[in-house]
């Protein structure tokens, strides 16, 4: 007499498991990758924060060594944006402008940089349309004494 078999009623969940720790995996490695930006090392100055209401402001960065990077938005400030050089920034921004002329400027730059080279910058925006243009800076230590 033949045995019959019974169905097996179990799940067997090891090669999922297996999956997910691969997806992790992946995703740990390229999670740090998402967040690059421009990196600046800001001059610290006591200034009122940028107000979040204001619909994605032109930010200008510009690192130490001279590069300078076009983005749109507060939101994705940490983005690197465009690189464009400084002769090529004033048609850049003037299309943002001419598109969105309420548009908020603000240039970002290190604090390492030449002061020629930020004047330079707000010169070719100022040119470009841009009525008026912030700097954006780190707020200063506090130092207990």
């Amino acid at each position: 007499m033949a045995r019959k078999r019974k169905p097996m009623s179990d799940i067997n969940v090891v090669p999922y498991i297996d999956v997910m720790l691969v997806l992790l995996v992946i995703f740990m490695a390229t999670a740090p990758l998402l967040t690059q930006g421009v990196i600046v090392e800001l001059p610290k100055a006591p200034s009122e924060p940028v107000s979040e209401q204001q619909d994605d402001p032109l930010v200008i960065s510009v690192r130490a060594d001279g590069a300078i990077f076009v983005n749109l938005g507060i939101q994705n400030a940490d983005d690197e944006g465009t690189r464009v050089t400084i002769y090529s920034l004033e048609d850049q921004a003037s299309k943002i402008l001419r598109a969105r002329p309420d548009v908020p400027v603000y240039v970002k730059a290190d604090h390492a940089l030449d002061y020629g080279m930020v004047v330079g910058v707000m010169t070719v925006l100022q040119k470009a349309g841009a009525e008026s243009v912030g700097l954006i800076t780190d707020p200063p230590d506090l130092v207990e004494g």
